[in-house]
Protein backbone atom coordinates (compact mmCIF):
# COMPACT_ATOMS: atom_id res chain seq x y z
CA UNK A 1 0.00 0.00 0.00
CA UNK A 2 2.76 2.31 0.70
CA UNK A 3 4.10 2.06 -2.74
CA UNK A 4 1.37 3.46 -4.79
CA UNK A 5 0.52 5.98 -2.56
CA UNK A 6 4.33 7.17 -3.41
CA UNK A 7 3.79 6.79 -6.63
CA UNK A 8 0.33 8.27 -7.01
CA UNK A 9 2.48 11.45 -4.82
CA UNK A 10 5.17 11.33 -8.31
CA UNK A 11 3.04 10.98 -10.72
CA UNK A 12 0.63 14.17 -9.19
CA UNK A 13 4.14 15.65 -10.48
CA UNK A 14 4.31 14.09 -14.06
CA UNK A 15 3.42 16.06 -17.45
CA UNK A 16 0.62 15.23 -18.98
CA UNK A 17 3.47 14.15 -22.00
CA UNK A 18 5.18 12.15 -19.48
CA UNK A 19 2.05 10.59 -18.43
CA UNK A 20 1.51 9.33 -22.13
CA UNK A 21 4.85 8.20 -22.57
CA UNK A 22 4.45 5.91 -19.15
CA UNK A 23 0.92 4.74 -20.02
CA UNK A 24 2.81 2.98 -23.62
CA UNK A 25 5.71 1.71 -21.23
CA UNK A 26 2.98 0.11 -18.94
CA UNK A 27 1.13 -1.25 -22.52
CA UNK A 28 4.48 -2.74 -23.72
CA UNK A 29 5.18 -4.73 -20.90
CA UNK A 30 4.54 -8.46 -21.73
CA UNK A 31 1.54 -10.42 -20.25
CA UNK A 32 -0.22 -6.67 -20.52
CA UNK A 33 -2.17 -8.16 -23.48
CA UNK A 34 -1.59 -5.56 -25.69
CA UNK A 35 0.72 -6.12 -29.23
CA UNK A 36 1.06 -2.62 -30.50
CA UNK A 37 0.33 0.89 -31.35
CA UNK A 38 -3.06 0.40 -32.44
CA UNK A 39 -3.70 -1.68 -29.16
CA UNK A 40 -1.75 0.71 -27.32
CA UNK A 41 -4.47 3.66 -28.85
CA UNK A 42 -7.40 2.01 -28.57
CA UNK A 43 -6.90 0.55 -24.95
CA UNK A 44 -5.62 4.35 -23.14
CA UNK A 45 -8.48 5.43 -25.21
CA UNK A 46 -11.27 4.46 -23.63
CA UNK A 47 -9.90 4.48 -20.04
CA UNK A 48 -9.25 8.25 -21.01
CA UNK A 49 -12.77 8.78 -22.17
CA UNK A 50 -14.40 7.06 -19.08
CA UNK A 51 -11.71 9.77 -16.74
CA UNK A 52 -12.99 12.87 -18.90
CA UNK A 53 -16.52 11.61 -18.31
CA UNK A 54 -15.69 11.29 -14.74
CA UNK A 55 -14.15 14.55 -14.82
CA UNK A 56 -17.12 16.87 -16.36
CA UNK A 57 -19.80 15.63 -14.11
CA UNK A 58 -19.44 18.61 -11.80
CA UNK A 59 -19.72 21.22 -14.82
CA UNK A 60 -22.83 19.14 -16.49
CA UNK A 61 -24.40 19.25 -13.20
CA UNK A 62 -24.06 23.06 -13.00
CA UNK A 63 -24.39 23.50 -16.47
CA UNK A 64 -28.37 22.04 -16.34
CA UNK A 65 -29.07 23.92 -13.18
CA UNK A 66 -27.98 26.88 -15.33
CA UNK A 67 -30.41 25.90 -17.69
CA UNK A 68 -33.11 25.18 -15.43
CA UNK A 69 -32.82 21.68 -16.64
CA UNK A 70 -33.04 18.21 -14.15
CA UNK A 71 -29.48 16.71 -14.04
CA UNK A 72 -28.94 13.20 -15.56
CA UNK A 73 -25.45 11.93 -14.80
CA UNK A 74 -23.70 10.59 -17.82
CA UNK A 75 -23.30 6.94 -16.11
CA UNK A 76 -24.86 4.65 -13.62
CA UNK A 77 -23.48 4.71 -10.64
CA UNK A 78 -21.29 1.54 -10.23
CA UNK A 79 -20.03 2.06 -13.81
CA UNK A 80 -18.85 6.04 -12.81
CA UNK A 81 -14.75 6.42 -12.36
CA UNK A 82 -14.84 7.76 -9.00
CA UNK A 83 -16.63 4.31 -7.95
CA UNK A 84 -14.76 1.64 -9.32
CA UNK A 85 -11.62 3.41 -11.01
CA UNK A 86 -10.59 5.95 -8.53
CA UNK A 87 -12.90 5.91 -5.19
CA UNK A 88 -11.68 8.52 -2.53
CA UNK A 89 -12.43 8.70 1.24
CA UNK A 90 -14.20 11.48 3.15
CA UNK A 91 -10.69 13.22 3.21
CA UNK A 92 -10.78 13.41 -0.78
CA UNK A 93 -8.00 10.80 -0.87
CA UNK A 94 -7.66 6.95 -3.09
CA UNK A 95 -9.79 5.48 -0.62
CA UNK A 96 -7.65 2.16 -0.57
CA UNK A 97 -10.47 -0.26 0.77
CA UNK A 98 -12.94 0.04 -1.88
CA UNK A 99 -9.76 0.34 -4.75
CA UNK A 100 -10.44 -2.78 -7.02
CA UNK A 101 -6.73 -4.07 -7.95
CA UNK A 102 -5.58 -7.71 -9.74
CA UNK A 103 -8.13 -10.43 -10.89
CA UNK A 104 -10.74 -8.14 -8.78
CA UNK A 105 -10.05 -5.61 -11.39
CA UNK A 106 -9.91 -7.47 -14.34
CA UNK A 107 -13.27 -9.35 -13.54
CA UNK A 108 -15.20 -6.25 -13.04
CA UNK A 109 -14.34 -5.09 -16.30
CA UNK A 110 -14.69 -7.55 -18.40
CA UNK A 111 -18.02 -8.77 -16.35
CA UNK A 112 -19.66 -5.67 -15.38
CA UNK A 113 -17.93 -2.32 -16.52
CA UNK A 114 -18.06 -4.01 -20.43
CA UNK A 115 -21.20 -5.42 -20.98
CA UNK A 116 -23.16 -2.37 -18.41
CA UNK A 117 -21.73 0.22 -20.68
CA UNK A 118 -22.89 -1.59 -23.87
CA UNK A 119 -26.58 -1.92 -22.77
CA UNK A 120 -26.28 2.25 -22.59
CA UNK A 121 -26.65 2.25 -26.04
CA UNK A 122 -30.12 -0.74 -26.16
CA UNK A 123 -31.63 1.64 -22.89
CA UNK A 124 -31.36 4.67 -24.32
CA UNK A 125 -33.22 5.02 -27.79
CA UNK A 126 -32.65 8.46 -28.61
CA UNK A 127 -29.19 8.42 -30.91
CA UNK A 128 -28.58 11.98 -29.75
CA UNK A 129 -27.92 11.03 -26.07
CA UNK A 130 -24.60 10.91 -24.09
CA UNK A 131 -25.86 7.58 -23.44
CA UNK A 132 -26.64 6.27 -26.84
CA UNK A 133 -23.31 7.32 -27.92
CA UNK A 134 -21.18 5.88 -24.85
CA UNK A 135 -22.98 2.42 -25.42
CA UNK A 136 -22.22 2.95 -29.06
CA UNK A 137 -18.84 3.32 -27.99
CA UNK A 138 -18.34 0.59 -26.49
CA UNK A 139 -20.53 -1.98 -28.42
CA UNK A 140 -17.88 -3.40 -30.32
CA UNK A 141 -15.09 -2.21 -28.37
CA UNK A 142 -13.41 -5.32 -26.22
CA UNK A 143 -10.74 -5.27 -23.06
CA UNK A 144 -7.77 -6.55 -24.29
CA UNK A 145 -6.14 -6.06 -20.76
CA UNK A 146 -5.17 -9.22 -19.72
CA UNK A 147 -3.74 -8.28 -16.40
CA UNK A 148 -5.61 -6.00 -13.98
CA UNK A 149 -2.30 -4.81 -12.41
CA UNK A 150 -1.41 -3.26 -16.20
CA UNK A 151 -5.35 -1.70 -15.66
CA UNK A 152 -3.90 -0.30 -12.30
CA UNK A 153 -1.20 1.13 -13.68
CA UNK A 154 -2.68 2.72 -16.52
CA UNK A 155 -5.34 4.44 -14.16
CA UNK A 156 -3.02 5.69 -11.30
CA UNK A 157 -1.70 7.47 -14.32
CA UNK A 158 -4.81 9.17 -15.45
CA UNK A 159 -5.86 10.00 -12.63
CA UNK A 160 -4.31 12.95 -12.19
CA UNK A 161 -4.81 14.51 -16.01
CA UNK A 162 -6.87 17.57 -15.54
CA UNK A 163 -9.86 18.16 -18.19
CA UNK A 164 -11.32 21.23 -16.33
CA UNK A 165 -9.96 24.81 -18.44
CA UNK A 166 -9.97 25.28 -22.04
CA UNK A 167 -5.58 24.94 -21.68
CA UNK A 168 -5.85 21.43 -19.63
CA UNK A 169 -7.63 20.55 -23.07
CA UNK A 170 -5.77 21.76 -25.49
CA UNK A 171 -2.56 20.32 -23.81
CA UNK A 172 -4.11 16.77 -24.51
CA UNK A 173 -5.42 17.87 -27.48
CA UNK A 174 -2.23 18.24 -28.77
CA UNK A 175 -0.48 14.98 -26.96
CA UNK A 176 -3.62 12.96 -28.31
CA UNK A 177 -2.96 14.04 -31.96
CA UNK A 178 0.09 12.97 -31.54
CA UNK A 179 -0.65 9.59 -30.25
CA UNK A 180 -3.02 9.61 -33.48
CA UNK A 181 0.08 10.40 -35.72
CA UNK A 182 1.92 7.46 -34.40
CA UNK A 183 -1.02 5.00 -34.88
CA UNK A 184 -1.29 6.45 -38.43
CA UNK A 185 2.83 5.72 -38.88
CA UNK A 186 2.07 2.14 -37.53
CA UNK A 187 1.07 0.58 -40.96
CA UNK A 188 -1.93 -0.13 -43.06
CA UNK A 189 -4.46 -0.22 -40.44
CA UNK A 190 -3.21 2.71 -38.69
CA UNK A 191 -2.22 5.05 -41.39
CA UNK A 192 -6.44 4.61 -42.98
CA UNK A 193 -7.44 6.66 -39.32
CA UNK A 194 -4.94 9.08 -39.95
CA UNK A 195 -4.61 12.11 -41.88
CA UNK A 196 -1.76 14.65 -41.77
CA UNK A 197 -3.78 18.01 -40.33
CA UNK A 198 -1.34 20.29 -42.23
CA UNK A 199 -3.35 19.21 -45.07
CA UNK A 200 -6.26 19.10 -43.20
CA UNK A 201 -5.92 23.14 -41.88
CA UNK A 202 -5.00 24.05 -45.50
CA UNK A 203 -8.15 22.11 -46.86
CA UNK A 204 -10.26 23.71 -44.21
CA UNK A 205 -9.41 27.35 -45.32
CA UNK A 206 -9.56 27.28 -48.72
CA UNK A 207 -13.34 26.04 -48.20
CA UNK A 208 -13.60 28.62 -45.47
CA UNK A 209 -16.65 27.29 -43.52
CA UNK A 210 -19.18 29.41 -42.48
CA UNK A 211 -21.46 29.71 -39.40
CA UNK A 212 -24.76 27.89 -39.73
CA UNK A 213 -23.05 25.43 -42.37
CA UNK A 214 -22.94 21.67 -41.53
CA UNK A 215 -20.20 20.32 -42.15
CA UNK A 216 -19.48 16.52 -42.54
CA UNK A 217 -16.92 13.76 -43.19
CA UNK A 218 -19.05 10.15 -43.62
CA UNK A 219 -15.64 8.45 -43.25
CA UNK A 220 -14.33 9.91 -40.29
CA UNK A 221 -11.55 8.26 -39.05
CA UNK A 222 -9.90 9.87 -35.74
CA UNK A 223 -12.21 12.85 -36.54
CA UNK A 224 -9.30 14.97 -37.60
CA UNK A 225 -11.40 17.12 -40.28
CA UNK A 226 -14.27 17.50 -38.05
CA UNK A 227 -11.88 18.99 -35.52
CA UNK A 228 -9.77 21.30 -37.63
CA UNK A 229 -12.75 22.46 -38.96
CA UNK A 230 -14.46 23.02 -35.04
CA UNK A 231 -11.38 24.95 -34.55
CA UNK A 232 -11.13 27.57 -37.30
CA UNK A 233 -14.90 28.49 -37.21
CA UNK A 234 -14.93 28.51 -33.49
CA UNK A 235 -11.91 31.27 -33.58
CA UNK A 236 -13.76 32.97 -36.38
CA UNK A 237 -16.74 33.59 -34.22
CA UNK A 238 -15.06 33.53 -30.83
CA UNK A 239 -17.33 37.28 -30.02
CA UNK A 240 -20.41 35.41 -31.45
CA UNK A 241 -22.47 34.35 -27.96
CA UNK A 242 -24.70 32.85 -30.04
CA UNK A 243 -22.40 30.76 -32.03
CA UNK A 244 -21.29 28.19 -28.72
CA UNK A 245 -24.56 26.37 -29.20
CA UNK A 246 -24.89 26.37 -33.45
CA UNK A 247 -21.09 24.93 -33.16
CA UNK A 248 -21.52 22.34 -30.53
CA UNK A 249 -24.64 20.75 -31.63
CA UNK A 250 -25.87 22.00 -35.17
CA UNK A 251 -22.87 22.02 -37.72
CA UNK A 252 -20.60 18.67 -37.51
CA UNK A 253 -21.79 15.37 -38.80
CA UNK A 254 -19.87 12.26 -39.63
CA UNK A 255 -20.31 8.30 -39.84
CA UNK A 256 -17.79 5.59 -39.03
CA UNK A 257 -18.07 1.96 -39.42
CA UNK A 258 -14.94 0.55 -36.60
CA UNK A 259 -14.73 0.86 -33.49
CA UNK A 260 -11.34 1.98 -32.56
CA UNK A 261 -11.21 5.64 -35.20
CA UNK A 262 -15.02 5.59 -33.65
CA UNK A 263 -13.96 5.64 -30.20
CA UNK A 264 -10.47 8.01 -31.04
CA UNK A 265 -13.06 10.43 -32.97
CA UNK A 266 -14.98 11.16 -30.07
CA UNK A 267 -12.04 11.28 -27.85
CA UNK A 268 -10.59 13.73 -29.95
CA UNK A 269 -13.11 15.74 -30.42
CA UNK A 270 -13.97 15.86 -26.74
CA UNK A 271 -10.57 17.18 -26.21
CA UNK A 272 -10.67 19.83 -28.88
CA UNK A 273 -13.38 21.51 -27.26
CA UNK A 274 -16.37 19.81 -29.46
CA UNK A 275 -18.24 18.26 -27.00
CA UNK A 276 -21.37 16.97 -28.75
CA UNK A 277 -20.10 15.92 -32.55
CA UNK A 278 -23.37 14.26 -34.20
CA UNK A 279 -20.90 10.97 -35.36
CA UNK A 280 -23.10 7.97 -36.33
CA UNK A 281 -21.76 4.27 -35.44
CA UNK A 282 -22.34 2.58 -38.60
CA UNK A 283 -21.65 1.87 -42.32
CA UNK A 284 -22.37 4.87 -44.29
CA UNK A 285 -22.14 3.81 -47.36
CA UNK A 286 -25.43 1.20 -46.25
CA UNK A 287 -27.13 4.59 -47.20
CA UNK A 288 -29.31 4.65 -50.57
CA UNK A 289 -28.10 8.04 -52.30
CA UNK A 290 -31.67 7.97 -53.85
CA UNK A 291 -33.29 8.53 -50.50
CA UNK A 292 -31.11 11.81 -49.39
CA UNK A 293 -33.82 14.55 -48.76
CA UNK A 294 -32.92 17.90 -48.63
CA UNK A 295 -32.67 17.93 -44.92
CA UNK A 296 -30.15 15.40 -45.40
CA UNK A 297 -27.74 17.22 -47.43
CA UNK A 298 -25.34 19.22 -46.01
CA UNK A 299 -22.81 22.68 -47.35
CA UNK A 300 -19.11 21.48 -46.75
CA UNK A 301 -17.88 18.08 -46.82
CA UNK A 302 -14.52 17.39 -45.88
CA UNK A 303 -13.00 14.33 -45.97
CA UNK A 304 -10.43 11.57 -47.25
CA UNK A 305 -12.52 8.49 -47.66
CA UNK A 306 -10.50 4.67 -47.26
CA UNK A 307 -9.73 2.71 -50.49
CA UNK A 308 -9.67 -0.81 -51.51
CA UNK A 309 -12.62 -3.53 -52.73
CA UNK A 310 -14.17 -3.91 -49.30
CA UNK A 311 -17.50 -3.20 -49.98
CA UNK A 312 -19.91 -6.07 -50.30
CA UNK A 313 -22.62 -6.55 -52.71
CA UNK A 314 -25.84 -5.31 -51.15
CA UNK A 315 -24.47 -2.34 -50.34
CA UNK A 316 -23.25 -1.81 -53.87
CA UNK A 317 -27.27 -1.63 -54.68
CA UNK A 318 -27.14 1.99 -53.22
CA UNK A 319 -25.13 3.86 -55.65
CA UNK A 320 -25.75 4.06 -59.91
CA UNK A 321 -21.99 3.10 -60.03
CA UNK A 322 -21.50 -0.14 -59.45
CA UNK A 323 -17.57 -0.90 -58.45
CA UNK A 324 -16.19 -2.45 -55.05
CA UNK A 325 -14.09 0.13 -54.65
CA UNK A 326 -14.85 1.60 -51.58
CA UNK A 327 -13.99 5.39 -52.60
CA UNK A 328 -15.72 5.60 -55.32
CA UNK A 329 -18.75 4.67 -53.84
CA UNK A 330 -17.89 7.50 -51.21
CA UNK A 331 -17.03 10.09 -54.10
CA UNK A 332 -20.85 9.09 -55.43
CA UNK A 333 -22.17 9.43 -51.76
CA UNK A 334 -20.43 13.30 -50.98
CA UNK A 335 -21.74 14.57 -54.59
CA UNK A 336 -25.39 13.16 -53.53
CA UNK A 337 -24.97 14.63 -49.92
CA UNK A 338 -23.80 17.94 -50.98
CA UNK A 339 -26.90 20.56 -51.30
CA UNK A 340 -26.72 22.94 -54.33
CA UNK A 341 -23.89 25.01 -54.34
CA UNK A 342 -22.10 23.30 -51.11
CA UNK A 343 -18.38 22.79 -51.24
CA UNK A 344 -16.05 19.94 -51.03
CA UNK A 345 -12.25 18.98 -50.81
CA UNK A 346 -11.85 15.03 -51.20
CA UNK A 347 -8.83 12.99 -50.73
CA UNK A 348 -8.86 10.65 -53.75
CA UNK A 349 -6.20 8.24 -55.24
CA UNK A 350 -3.97 9.73 -57.86
CA UNK A 351 -5.11 6.79 -60.22
CA UNK A 352 -8.59 7.76 -60.19
CA UNK A 353 -8.00 10.50 -62.74
CA UNK A 354 -6.74 8.05 -65.32
CA UNK A 355 -8.18 4.96 -64.52
CA UNK A 356 -9.83 3.17 -67.49
CA UNK A 357 -12.57 0.87 -65.59
CA UNK A 358 -16.19 1.78 -66.26
CA UNK A 359 -16.55 3.24 -62.44
CA UNK A 360 -13.84 5.74 -62.48
CA UNK A 361 -14.91 6.87 -66.15
CA UNK A 362 -18.37 7.37 -65.03
CA UNK A 363 -17.86 8.88 -61.28
CA UNK A 364 -15.57 11.39 -63.11
CA UNK A 365 -18.53 12.29 -66.08
CA UNK A 366 -20.77 12.70 -62.95
CA UNK A 367 -18.50 14.95 -61.29
CA UNK A 368 -18.08 16.85 -64.65
CA UNK A 369 -21.68 17.33 -65.13
CA UNK A 370 -22.77 18.10 -61.63
CA UNK A 371 -19.79 20.14 -60.15
CA UNK A 372 -17.47 22.52 -61.01
CA UNK A 373 -14.33 20.89 -60.47
CA UNK A 374 -12.22 23.92 -59.81
CA UNK A 375 -8.80 22.40 -58.53
CA UNK A 376 -6.89 19.29 -58.46
CA UNK A 377 -3.95 19.31 -55.87
CA UNK A 378 -1.80 16.56 -56.79
CA UNK A 379 0.46 15.72 -53.46
CA UNK A 380 3.78 14.03 -53.25
CA UNK A 381 3.75 10.07 -52.82
CA UNK A 382 4.50 9.88 -49.24
CA UNK A 383 2.59 12.32 -47.59
CA UNK A 384 0.79 9.64 -46.21
CA UNK A 385 2.60 6.83 -44.65
CA UNK A 386 1.66 4.14 -46.30
CA UNK A 387 3.23 6.07 -49.18
CA UNK A 388 0.07 6.14 -51.96
CA UNK A 389 0.04 8.68 -54.64
CA UNK A 390 -3.25 10.78 -53.42
CA UNK A 391 -4.70 13.95 -54.83
CA UNK A 392 -7.06 16.49 -53.16
CA UNK A 393 -10.36 17.67 -55.76
CA UNK A 394 -11.95 20.83 -54.38
CA UNK A 395 -15.38 21.30 -56.29
CA UNK A 396 -18.95 22.64 -55.83
CA UNK A 397 -22.27 21.54 -56.72
CA UNK A 398 -24.54 22.75 -58.84
CA UNK A 399 -23.44 23.50 -62.20
CA UNK A 400 -21.15 21.50 -64.54
CA UNK A 401 -17.73 22.44 -64.84
CA UNK A 402 -17.23 25.15 -67.30
CA UNK A 403 -14.33 27.28 -66.04
CA UNK A 404 -10.73 26.49 -66.63
CA UNK A 405 -10.14 23.25 -64.38
CA UNK A 406 -6.76 24.59 -61.96
CA UNK A 407 -4.26 22.08 -60.92
CA UNK A 408 -1.32 22.41 -58.56
CA UNK A 409 1.58 19.91 -58.52
CA UNK A 410 3.14 20.29 -55.09
CA UNK A 411 6.74 19.29 -55.86
CA UNK A 412 9.15 19.51 -52.49
CA UNK A 413 12.35 20.06 -54.47
CA UNK A 414 14.30 16.44 -53.31
CA UNK A 415 13.06 16.57 -50.42
CA UNK A 416 11.79 13.08 -48.85
CA UNK A 417 8.69 13.35 -46.86
CA UNK A 418 8.77 11.02 -44.04
CA UNK A 419 8.24 10.42 -39.88
CA UNK A 420 11.14 13.09 -39.76
CA UNK A 421 10.13 14.91 -42.18
CA UNK A 422 6.19 15.46 -42.67
CA UNK A 423 4.25 17.31 -44.64
CA UNK A 424 4.09 20.85 -43.08
CA UNK A 425 1.73 24.14 -43.95
CA UNK A 426 4.43 25.89 -45.12
CA UNK A 427 4.84 23.51 -48.36
CA UNK A 428 1.17 23.90 -48.87
CA UNK A 429 1.39 27.96 -48.71
CA UNK A 430 1.75 28.86 -52.69
CA UNK A 431 -1.21 26.52 -53.22
CA UNK A 432 -3.27 28.19 -50.38
CA UNK A 433 -2.71 31.70 -51.85
CA UNK A 434 -3.67 30.60 -55.37
CA UNK A 435 -6.65 28.80 -54.73
CA UNK A 436 -8.28 31.61 -52.26
CA UNK A 437 -7.76 34.14 -55.47
CA UNK A 438 -4.07 35.41 -55.11
CA UNK A 439 -1.90 35.44 -58.14
CA UNK A 440 1.68 33.66 -58.05
CA UNK A 441 3.94 33.08 -61.37
CA UNK A 442 4.77 29.19 -60.67
CA UNK A 443 5.72 26.42 -63.05
CA UNK A 444 3.28 23.64 -60.37
CA UNK A 445 0.20 25.37 -61.33
CA UNK A 446 -1.87 25.14 -64.65
CA UNK A 447 -5.26 25.11 -66.11
CA UNK A 448 -6.89 22.68 -68.27
CA UNK A 449 -10.23 23.58 -70.47
CA UNK A 450 -13.01 21.33 -69.96
CA UNK A 451 -14.05 21.02 -73.53
CA UNK A 452 -10.59 19.25 -74.12
CA UNK A 453 -11.42 16.57 -71.64
CA UNK A 454 -11.76 13.36 -74.17
CA UNK A 455 -15.89 12.63 -73.95
CA UNK A 456 -15.44 8.95 -73.87
CA UNK A 457 -13.15 8.42 -71.35
CA UNK A 458 -13.22 12.21 -69.46
CA UNK A 459 -9.44 11.42 -68.61
CA UNK A 460 -8.41 14.31 -65.81
CA UNK A 461 -4.40 12.96 -65.31
CA UNK A 462 -2.26 15.27 -64.12
CA UNK A 463 0.20 16.46 -66.43
CA UNK A 464 2.25 19.60 -65.99
CA UNK A 465 3.06 21.14 -69.47
CA UNK A 466 5.55 23.67 -67.45
CA UNK A 467 7.61 20.65 -66.83
CA UNK A 468 9.80 19.27 -69.82
CA UNK A 469 9.42 15.55 -69.85
CA UNK A 470 12.54 14.05 -70.00
CA UNK A 471 13.47 11.93 -73.74
CA UNK A 472 13.94 8.72 -73.73
CA UNK A 473 16.32 6.99 -75.75
CA UNK A 474 15.48 5.30 -78.60
CA UNK A 475 16.06 1.25 -79.18
CA UNK A 476 19.00 2.07 -81.35
CA UNK A 477 20.57 4.31 -79.28
CA UNK A 478 20.18 2.12 -76.01
CA UNK A 479 22.08 -0.95 -78.31
CA UNK A 480 24.80 1.38 -79.39
CA UNK A 481 25.31 2.63 -75.31
CA UNK A 482 25.44 -1.00 -74.42
CA UNK A 483 27.69 -2.24 -77.31
CA UNK A 484 30.51 0.72 -76.30
CA UNK A 485 29.90 -0.56 -72.97
CA UNK A 486 30.91 -4.25 -73.66
CA UNK A 487 33.93 -2.76 -75.49
CA UNK A 488 35.28 -0.25 -72.96
CA UNK A 489 34.88 -3.82 -70.56
CA UNK A 490 36.94 -5.62 -72.64
CA UNK A 491 39.46 -3.60 -72.97
CA UNK A 492 39.70 -3.38 -69.40
CA UNK A 493 39.97 -7.18 -68.86
CA UNK A 494 42.88 -6.82 -71.59
CA UNK A 495 45.16 -4.55 -69.42
CA UNK A 496 44.36 -6.43 -66.34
Amino acid sequence: MKMAKNSAKEQGTMSAASVFKAIDNVLKKPGCGCSGSLDYMEQSSWLLFLRYLDAREEERKLEARLNGKVYEPALPKKLRWSEWAYPLDAEGKLDYEKMLKGDELLNFVRQQLFPGLKRLRDENPDTNSLQYRIGSIFTEMTCKFTSGYSIREVIDLIQPLRFQTEEDRHELSVLYESRLGEMGNAGRDGGQYYTPRSLIRVMVRVIDPQLNEKVYDGACGSGGFLCEAFNYMKERNKDNQKAYDILQHKTFFGGEVKALPYVTAQMNCILHGLESPNIVYGNTLAQKIADFSERDRVHVILANPPFGAGVNKSDQENFTVRTSETALLFLEHFIAKLKQGGRAAIVIKNTFLSNTDNASVALRKMLLARCELEWVLDLPQKVFAAGVHTVVLFFRKGKETKKPINYYQLDLKGVSLGKTRPLNEDDLAEFEKLAKGGKAKTAAHWTIDPKSVNQETYDLSVVNPNIEEEKLPSAAECKAKIKSLYAEIGEIIKGM
